[in-house]
């Protein structure tokens, strides 16, 4: 088995589902399982100042070998999955030589992946395939990244005849749910400028992401024996359908795509008396973004004007914003990754991430962080794969990157 895979099927074994409610952080105490983990292993294969910090955060430095004057390039992945899907008791799959045909994750509940539904798969007949059993998320996003950083760093100490300036590596907690750099001290991480690898398909390379806001939506409700309602009873599970209807049905995720932005509801819960709707906002533009939050208000405040009372109120909070401004000003690491994909054979694919990472907000946070592919495909779900190739290609990168990141 290829370290990399070896590392991968390791990780994604250990829960580290993060909880978007959560008031503590890490947002779940499982993730500092994998935290620990991987401190160890770094001591293990030589890194040298190996810390995890009282909010988890997992950073080691790698000296340079090259004897140049050269930046110091950072290296980042987060270790917990998606609320979105079980990440509990993953039982990862390896599919060596893929036909091209479907693949039968769960004889028992009769749960496939086809390439029909995700044609994607076709990419990669005759490849090593690792998948879910059907019953959780497998993890790619992001213990892919996690383990090709792993991979790439245990490369350089065992080759030093690589030559590379100093690394620094962070792996941290919570991306999933907006808050993974909340405590993150970029001057103390040291780089000057790094890269997430993070999700995405073979070849990706992403300097700008959605601008990102969540919403919390309350109705409050009047509830009375329905037969003698009339009049009088508010049912605050209707009032909010009717506020999802006042949103534009074509601006949510399964009718959009490229730089088309969405309102996402992302749970619903309620009675007669109160209900509470939880929305994620997505733009790349920052204009459309102010757009869609002013949009969210003027519905709560038109049925508080139709029903006469404040029945609806709504919480906006930003997340991230798109990196694009922060790292244009920066063309030199876009193109030192754009060297790194071409020296290993891959034609980069820039494109709009219709997410974020943890890049976004430490771009704006004096860090400049673009980012590079990790590999997974249909993430957050029962239906998650990834393929050998890619992560060991996305290494390849990582292993380039070190090499040409040098000052003119």
């Amino acid at each position: 088995m290829s370290e990399v895979l070896d590392r991968f099927i390791r990780y994604v074994q250990i829960d580290t589902q993060s909880a978007r409610d959560s008031e503590t952080y890490p947002s779940t105490a499982k993730q500092l399982d994998l935290l620990r983990l991987l401190a160890e292993e770094l001591k293990q294969i030589g890194m040298q100042d190996v810390r995890m910090d009282r909010y988890g955060y997992v950073t080691a430095t790698l000296p340079a070998n090259n004897g140049k004057a050269s930046p110091v390039v950072g290296f980042l992945a987060h270790v917990d999955t998606s609320p979105d899907a079980s990440g509990e008791n993953v039982h990862p799959r390896v599919i060596d030589h893929y036909d091209g045909g479907e693949i039968v994750l769960n004889a028992k509940e009769n749960i496939r992946l086809s390439p029909e539904r995700f044609p994607d798969l076709r990419k990669y007949v005759g490849q090593t395939l690792v998948t879910t059993d059907g019953t959780t998320l497998l993890g790619a996003d992001d213990k892919a990244g996690v383990a090709e950083i792993m991979t790439a760093m245990a490369t350089l100490i065992a080759h030093p005849e690589i030559p590379h300036g100093t690394l620094k590596i962070a792996f941290t907690p919570d991306e999933e749910v907006g808050r993974g750099v909340d405590y993150f001290d970029v001057e103390a991480f040291g780089a000057d400028f790094a890269f997430t690898v993070d999700g995405g398909e073979m070849g990706e390379l992403e300097y700008e992401t959605f601008n990102a806001a969540s919403a919390k939506v309350r109705v409050h409700g009047r509830n009375v024996h329905p037969g003698t309602a009339k009049g009088i009873m508010l049912n605050a599970i209707l009032i909010g359908m009717e506020f999802n209807d006042l949103l534009p049905v074509f601006e949510r995720p399964e009718f959009t795509e490229g730089y088309e932005g969405f309102y996402h509801l992302m749970g619903m819960e309620g009675t007669v008396e109160a209900a509470k709707l939880e929305y994620i906002i997505r733009d790349h533009s920052d204009e459309r973004f102010a757009q869609k939050k002013a949009l969210m208000q003027a519905a709560a405040d038109f049925l508080n004007q139709r029903y006469g009372e404040p029945v609806v109120d709504v919480e906006i909070k930003d997340q991230y914003y798109n990196m694009r401004k922060m790292i244009e000003p920066h063309p030199e690491i876009i193109e030192v990754a754009k060297a790194a994909y071409a020296a290993v054979g891959l034609e980069p694919h820039i494109i709009a991430v219709r997410g974020g990472t943890d890049g976004s907000r430490l771009s704006y946070m004096g860090l400049p962080t673009p980012n590079i592919f990790a590999g997974g495909h249909a993430m957050h779900g029962r239906y998650e794969f990834v393929p050998l190739v890619a992560m060991e290609k996305a290494v390849e990168v990582i292993l380039k990157i070190a090499e040409l990141a040098t000052a003119n």
